[in-house]
């Protein structure tokens, strides 16, 4: 199965974050975090916690354009891996950790005021159509990213592919580099 969102923007920061955010919420309140998680994800080891135990997959040096961001299951073949496609990054050793049944793309900014009402207030905007979040069964997941371009209308367009594997026991993601840059620009022209 695989599920596809074009037009998605990264709100002008250079990254994107998939997980189950509720999840993230947890974790905030487990872990003692204060409501501006960028702050402590970016300057202690908070953030590098939450990727080894499957709570965020962070994709960062993201260009500002729009992205088609593709969720694959099911053992499908990726769309960046289909003929014509162009694929530039594919980085595995991820692992997310889905609790709450589904699993979103979502932007570094939810991370700056993560409060109760902020994630309420995401939560209900992910309820419109073409939202790049799905619902799957809760349980550990293998992730492998891949970036590039995917033909769609004739025309290439920035992509991001989520590659999702069900697992049957806890992973951890140690071996991953959350500082890799994932940029596209120029790539696909």
């Amino acid at each position: 199965m695989r599920h596809e969102f074009s037009e998605v923007l990264n709100d002008l920061i250079d990254y994107f974050l998939v997980g189950d955010i509720q999840l993230l919420e947890r974790f905030k309140q487990d872990n003692d975090l204060a409501d501006d998680l960028a702050h402590a994800f970016t300057h202690d080891d908070s953030g590098d916690k939450a990727v080894r135990e499957g709570v965020v997959l962070p994709i960062a040096g993201i260009d500002n354009l729009p992205y088609r961001i593709i969720f694959t299951l099911d053992g499908h073949t990726p769309a960046l891996r289909e003929p014509g496609s162009r694929l530039k990054h594919q980085r595995s050793g991820y692992v997310l950790r889905v609790e709450h049944r589904a699993l979103m793309l979502y932007t570094w900014r939810i991370l700056q005021h993560f409060t109760n009402k902020a994630l309420g207030d995401l939560l209900a905007r992910y309820q419109a159509p073409g939202r790049p979040i799905i619902e799957l069964d809760n349980g550990w997941y293998d992730v492998e990213v891949l970036g590039g371009a995917v033909v769609r209308d004739g025309l290439y367009e920035p992509a991001f592919e989520f590659v999702l594997k069900k697992r049957w026991s806890r992973g951890e993601a140690t071996g991953v580099d959350t500082g890799y840059a994932f940029t596209l620009r120029g790539y696909f022209d």
